[in-house]
């Protein structure tokens, strides 16, 4: 019995530890190739403390991708105001020696920072990502997420 008290709260601990996160959503592009006019779309709950966010952008490829790097416009709207943040981000995914720069084996994690937000109680977001590349299709991208992490 003792031991699974010790259990229960080993697994308590680690569920408690998210970081501040309030947000944490991937979509999937299709390996084949993502579409530059396939806009992504995240949704973000109204926020339930007023506060300082960091927006923040996660990446997942492969080796099938065919660049050193990616740029990225990101657009967030905080409802209810239709406030408007457009971000550019230009994202190194491999380096000059050409070794990826994300962590991983076969599928290679980045994360970027988008941006710091106030929000207030209620704030809810809309954010929508699309690549800026000249190549119309990007193929070896798996997922795109956004995670918003209360400071």
């Amino acid at each position: 019995m003792k031991n699974v008290g010790i259990l229960v709260c080993c697994c308590l601990l680690f569920f408690a530890c998210n970081e501040g996160k309030v947000y944490d959503r991937f979509q999937h592009t299709p390996l084949s190739g993502w579409e530059k006019n396939d806009t992504l779309t995240f949704d973000v709950p109204p926020m339930h403390q007023s506060g300082n966010y960091q927006a923040k952008l996660a990446m997942r490829i492969n080796s099938s991708f065919p660049f050193k790097s990616l740029t990225l416009i990101v657009e967030q709207t905080v409802l209810p105001r239709r406030n408007k943040y457009v971000d550019t981000l230009d994202c190194e995914l491999i380096g000059n020696n050409g070794i990826a720069q994300g962590r991983g084996i076969s599928y290679y994690q980045y994360d970027f920072n988008i941006t710091q937000l106030k929000l207030q109680q209620g704030d809810s977001l809309h954010i929508k990502v699309r690549h800026d590349m000249k190549r119309e299709i990007l193929p070896g991208i798996s997922n795109v997420g956004i995670t918003f992490i209360r400071k």
